[in-house]
């Protein structure tokens, strides 16, 4: 099975659904704006993937909330990520014993392979 986390007004969360459904691919959609992530998630997730690869320092969120200015540690930035998950790049798809963040269609050519 496929997780899918993101919003469903992004453009890349967008691209990734449709990729997916183009393939028969089933997943369930998680809204971080209607069931946010906890820390603990989130935590979860820097396991297998570099926390700046989920904070996205390119997003609106970021510069509204002046991150750029905050000096955290990594534990902090986590705690923000729980607070805002609009702070985590999308989209972020666990699937077996990956997780995949971001879309890159090429990548998930070999993801996903049927």
């Amino acid at each position: 099975m496929v997780d899918v986390y993101g919003i469903k007004s992004c453009g890349s969360v967008q691209k990734a659904l449709r990729f997916l459904d183009a393939r028969g691919i089933a997943y369930t959609f998680h809204d971080f704006k209607t069931a946010p992530v906890s820390d603990k998630k989130i935590l979860d997730w820097t396991a297998k993937v570099p926390l700046s690869t989920l904070l996205n320092t390119k997003g609106t969120t970021y510069r509204t909330l002046g991150m750029k200015n905050h000096e955290l540690d990594d534990n902090g930035k986590i705690e923000w990520m729980g607070n805002h998950n609009l702070l985590i790049k999308r989209p972020v798809i666990e699937y077996k014993d990956a997780l995949v963040v971001g879309y890159d269609e090429s990548y998930y050519e070999g993801i996903f392979r049927s």
